[in-house]
């Protein structure tokens, strides 16, 4: 059977099928020697290159789905490179054989905490999706004046420049003075929608941080800029919950268990290599 082109790039992991809808529209993917169009449907056996690199197909059956957990911490971007020279979320993640690491999603560059990678990268559009609504928690510090008239405007929605929008969820967790604490929850992941629904009710967010992404919390022992791989079992539920059959290997030798304080250990050492490699490519740059 044939598949969509965008589809199959996604499952070879050369990003999400909206990335490559974008890049077979620019006329970078040929199928056999000629330019792809947006549209195009393969069988799976077709010579396919992006960029003139040849693209490595698999049959979905043949490939072992993984899922990273990354604990963002704030200055980072969500982009490969940064023409500025800023970190990126990919510059701690571990290498791949073959393919390459997709974001489920964006954090903006002042936003901290879990954001998922995965090799598969129709997982990740799925993952993606509203229609799916799978549901995204954080904890927001706001700065400013909040009542309970507000907090009901927010739960029925309020239009913004993009449209209607509103927190399936609202949880007080404490404050002082003018600043609070609340947990939110949201089933899309619209650009810096949190923020503009506060700001929207001329409240500032101070702090925002993801804790959850459908079911999985982040963990408490995962290090900021720290990551670590999903077993089987959490990678089953993300997709049964997009509706994609299970996965029956792993790359996780021992799976289903939190991160012992070895491991922690190690992360932490990694990020702080990483932090100090990154102070002396900084210092060098003035220079």
């Amino acid at each position: 059977m044939s598949e969509k082109l965008q589809k199959v790039l996604a499952r070879a992991g050369k990003g999400s099928r909206r990335e490559m809808e974008a890049v077979i529209s620019a006329g970078r993917v040929s199928v056999n020697g000629k330019t792809a169009y947006l549209g195009d449907r393969v069988e799976g056996n077709e010579q396919i290159r992006v960029d003139g690199h040849a693209v490595v197909l698999k049959p979905a059956e043949e490939q072992v789905c993984r899922i990273l957990m990354y604990n963002k911490p704030e200055g980072e971007m969500c982009t490969r490179k940064d023409p500025e020279g800023r970190p990126t979320v990919f510059d701690r993640l571990p290498p791949l054989e073959s393919g390459r690491w997709i974001a489920v999603g964006r954090l903006d560059i002042n936003t901290s905490g879990m954001l998922l990678f995965t090799t598969d990268g129709e997982l990740a559009n799925r993952l993606m999706h509203p229609s799916h609504k799978i549901e995204r928690e954080y904890a927001v510090r706001v700065f400013g004046e909040v009542d309970d008239a507000m907090l009901q405007r927010l739960r029925n929605g309020v239009k913004l420049e993009d449209g209607p929008a509103k927190f399936q969820k609202i949880t007080y967790r404490g404050g002082e003075g003018r600043n609070h604490w609340f947990h939110v929850v949201l089933s899309e992941g619209r650009n810096r929608e949190v923020r503009r629904l506060w700001e929207s009710q001329d409240v500032q967010v101070s702090r925002l941080i993801r804790v959850r992404y459908g079911d999985l919390e982040l963990q408490r022992q995962l290090p900021v800029g720290g990551w670590t791989e999903l077993g089987l079992k959490d990678v089953n539920y993300y997709r049964k919950a997009v509706k994609l059959p299970v996965e029956t290997e792993s790359k996780v030798k021992v799976n289903e268990k939190m991160i012992d304080n070895a491991k922690n250990r190690r992360i932490r050492r990694s990020v702080k290599k990483h932090q100090q490699r990154h102070k002396q490519s900084v210092r060098r740059n003035r220079k």
